[in-house]
């Protein structure tokens, strides 16, 4: 499934889902001697982002500052104004961990659908973190340390093994500019070679109004098993904006591929309402993994579980 992430103040921020598959020998010269070769630069060595890329990353600005000014992007993680009970927990989590927002699956690599079917990893989630050239130094040690505490507390609500990594990733997570597009394209092409060419033609050329998706795969024999995710964040994103990309994506990325207007307080909403990780997703994602429901089970069979966990975790009787 590929998740795309709109900003919205205006222009209105949405998730869009699809499934993608992943079924020298040198020699002495007489006079003059040759010029030195140039230094080779290391690998993502920083590259100075362009003016257009420095515009976006103002126009991102200014949109945080709106959305803040509007009271939007909490980071409170809910509170006395946001109640929920049990009850909203049990149909949150099934419109949001059981159906994508685009069923027709509209950049999908693949000719199979399981909505309506939970899906999730069921292996250990590898977490690596990848730069392109024009991420600056301090952001990348910014994004790094954001990235680790986020995959622990990922770890913890899921009781899932989740973990940065150096070696064998399959959970991508890069952050990228505008300047960086045949970069990614050409590392997203080698990371999940299902991927499908509008998602691919869309990294290509960025509208200004995507900040950040997500890529998870399954394999065609386990459709609701995913062994692969790719996400990426523009590096032009101010602070919270980056953050709340973090947030969204690599939860979606671990199955939540939905939004719901009546989920609050949430990320998976599309209203900006909250920008971090709230008590109800917390409890969306503790659902998700827990051993009582197995990926490929349908909403329908899983409703009685799904009751008796959103109770559990309310403390509300049956």
């Amino acid at each position: 499934m590929a998740g795309l992430r709109k900003l919205r103040y205006a222009l209105g921020c949405v998730a869009l889902w699809a499934l993608a598959s992943c079924d020298e020998t040198l020699t002495a010269s007489a006079v003059p001697e040759p010029r030195p070769a140039p230094a080779t630069p290391a690998p993502n060595a920083y590259v100075a982002p362009s003016a257009a890329s420095q515009d976006l990353a103002r126009f991102y600005q200014r949109v945080e500052r709106d959305l803040v000014t509007r009271g939007l992007l909490r980071t409170d993680g809910g509170g006395p104004d946001t109640p929920y009970d049990a009850s909203d927990l049990e149909r949150n989590f099934d419109v949001i961990a059981f159906y994508n927002e685009y069923p027709d699956h509209a950049v999908t690599a693949t000719t199979y659908s399981t909505e309506g079917q939970l899906s999730r990893w069921t292996t250990p989630v590898r977490v690596q973190i990848e730069f392109a050239p024009t991420v600056e130094p301090q952001l990348r040690e910014q994004d790094t340390a954001q990235v680790n505490a986020y995959t622990d507390r990922l770890a913890r609500l899921t009781s899932h093994p989740i973990s940065v990594v150096t070696r064998k990733p399959n959970f991508h997570v890069f952050f990228a500019g505008k300047d960086d597009s045949a970069y990614v394209v050409s590392r997203l092409k080698e990371l999940a070679p299902g991927i499908s060419q509008p998602v691919l033609e869309l990294v290509a050329n960025p509208r200004a109004n995507i900040d950040c998706f997500v890529i998870a795969s399954p394999t065609n024999r386990a459709p609701n098993q995913f062994v692969r995710a790719v996400v990426l964040i523009r590096t032009e994103l101010p602070d919270l904006l980056r953050r709340s990309c973090i947030h969204e994506e690599m939860a979606q990325g671990l199955g939540l591929s939905n939004d719901s207007p009546a989920a609050r307080p949430s990320i998976f909403n599309d209203d900006d309402e909250f920008a971090l990780l709230t008590s109800h997703d917390e409890k969306l994602l503790s659902m998700l993994y827990d051993p009582r429901l197995q990926p490929g089970v349908t909403a329908q069979d899983a409703r009685p579980v799904v009751r008796l966990l959103a109770r559990e975790l309310m403390g509300q009787p049956l």
